[in-house]
């Protein structure tokens, strides 16, 4: 755990680091003022219409912020309002920063990506894959690799399914230990390397990075990544007074109309957790993950900070699945090593750009990599379902038309 001396460090710098961060007038880096108006019109009347909370919104365009906004509010019964440093549930917005600790330790030469799963976990060894029809399950005939884990084709299954919840797989109150005799008590869906199937992969992956580092996750986290890159509002649980002051509150539906508090965990984020994930454990805000998504998109580089060769994140952000899995998969998306959503083929319908990378959270936080437009959008809402009413759509639309050059 941090010292009270770090943690009086990180919270000094966190508006002093986020400060270093330029920013412009939507004109300086080819954005309409007027049109993104129309992007914090849409928020708050979402607000009014009590379809959210609140929300946390910013656009980076050329290294520099030309919009950042915080509408409504981070608790309906407080009033506290949203601010640039309100904290959110970003769920499988986590995955993409263990990708990220997983592929630092790829170029140390800890492991190759073609590795099995089993060599530096033993309790893979003999897992096996689920009966066609209801049959019995037999022997997995490919080793589950590191590779499989970072795309999702590792035979795994993801938190939410069914038999997981049957089987009780999860819970933010077992051990890494209770969590791995869980996944592999289980039988895969289907062989290795044969199906892109979102998973729970990503927390194996947290594991693995604690093996191959010699540090807890928690600990590799904060100081190859988090310290470096000044992202000192991110963390596993809100630990402090002034963190749990920030803790947005998530709210769905009402079945009379209006919202109503959704609980997302059994052990609140406001506790310590016994079981750290990689999938989705993080809180963090709107500033700390722009900084993050944008040395994704200065491939591996930000603030004079290198994490990664740009060859790596290249590879990263690319689609990463084979022909097979992907035509299997379907669709205009890719999956990246990063833990990113592709766009492979732009559209006439739709004005993201081939390539365009990001990912969500279960609890209403999303962004988007464009490396053509050079700009990267962030958009926290503390909401479950994660997409009340088609907003991030509505609003990735509105940013995409104020563009102007």
């Amino acid at each position: 755990m941090r010292s009270i001396a770090l943690l009086a460090v990180c919270m000094a710098a966190t508006t002093a680091a986020w400060q270093q961060t330029p920013r412009v007038s939507p004109e300086a880096v080819g954005l309409s003022a007027e049109g993104l108006r129309e992007a914090t019109g849409l928020l708050n009347r979402y607000v009014a219409e009590q379809r959210i909370a609140g929300a946390v919104a910013a656009v980076a365009r050329r290294g520099q912020i030309g919009y950042f906004e915080a509408v409504g509010v981070q608790d309906l019964q407080t009033r506290a309002p949203m601010t640039e440093r309100s904290l959110f549930r970003i769920y499988s917005m986590t995955r993409p920063v263990t990708a990220v600790a997983v592929m630092m330790l790829h170029e140390e030469g800890r492991f190759e990506l073609d590795d099995p799963v089993a060599r530096f976990i033993p309790e893979f060894k003999n897992v096996v894959v689920a009966g066609e029809q209801g049959g019995p399950p037999s022997p997995a005939t490919k080793p589950m690799t590191v590779r499989d884990l970072l795309l999702h084709t590792s035979g795994l299954n993801a938190r939410t399914s069914d038999i997981y919840r049957r089987e009780q797989v999860r819970s933010r109150t077992i051990t890494m230990a209770q969590f791995i005799a869980n996944l592999v008590r289980v039988p895969l869906m289907e062989e290795p390397g044969t199906r892109y199937r979102y998973s729970e992969g990503t927390s194996v992956l947290g594991r693995l990075v604690e093996i191959w580092s010699g540090k807890t996750f928690e600990e590799f986290l904060d100081e190859r990544i988090f310290r470096p890159l000044r992202m000192t509002d991110t963390m596993f649980w809100a630990f402090t007074a002034e963190q749990r002051a920030r803790l947005t509150t998530v709210y769905g539906p009402a079945p009379a109309g209006g919202l109503v508090q959704v609980e997302t965990e059994t052990l609140p984020f406001t506790e310590r957790p016994t079981l750290i994930e990689g999938a989705v454990g993080l809180l963090s805000t709107v500033p700390d993950y722009l900084r993050f998504s944008q040395l994704l998109l200065n491939k591996g580089e930000h603030d004079g900070v290198r994490l990664l060769r740009a060859k790596t994140v290249e590879m990263m952000t690319t689609n990463g699945l084979s022909d097979a899995v992907q035509k299997a998969r379907g669709g205009s998306m890719g999956w990246g090593l990063a833990n990113v959503q592709v766009l492979l083929e732009a559209s006439a319908t739709d004005p993201a750009s081939k390539g365009e990378y990001g990912w969500d959270g279960t609890a209403g936080t999303i962004f988007w990599i464009d490396p053509l437009k050079q700009m990267v959008t962030v958009l926290m809402t503390p909401s479950a379902p994660s997409n009340p009413d088609q907003i991030r759509q509505r609003f990735k639309a509105i940013v995409q038309q104020a563009l102007v050059d």
